[in-house]
């Protein structure tokens, strides 16, 4: 399935199921966009993979635990994004990685 960005977030934000022919990293990702935190962090937490880290710790500043989205930025070898740009643009900047 090739999606472009705006694709994605348009069906993630339309409350489309998501769909499991896309990865878990995107399956994740569709879910927060879609407001179901706890379903995106049950996927982020099983992806042993950077990636895997870097949507859990992204999961966590959406949450506000900061303390715990700088260890999971630490474990994916990013930098603390606590100070840098904005949640909906760390969340596109992570889906066109993924896409």
């Amino acid at each position: 399935m090739s999606l472009t960005l705006e694709e994605f977030t348009a069906n993630a934000e339309s409350g489309e199921s998501v769909d499991p022919a896309l990865s878990p990293e995107l399956q994740s990702l569709w879910l927060a966009k879609a407001g179901d935190w706890h379903g995106s962090h049950d996927i982020a937490q099983d992806i042993g993979s950077k990636m895997g880290s870097a949507i859990h710790g992204y999961l966590h500043r959406v949450e506000g635990d900061i303390w715990n989205a700088n260890y999971w930025y630490s474990r994916a070898g990013r930098p603390n994004r606590e100070n840098q740009d904005g949640l909906d643009e760390e969340w596109a900047a992570l889906v066109e990685e993924n896409l």
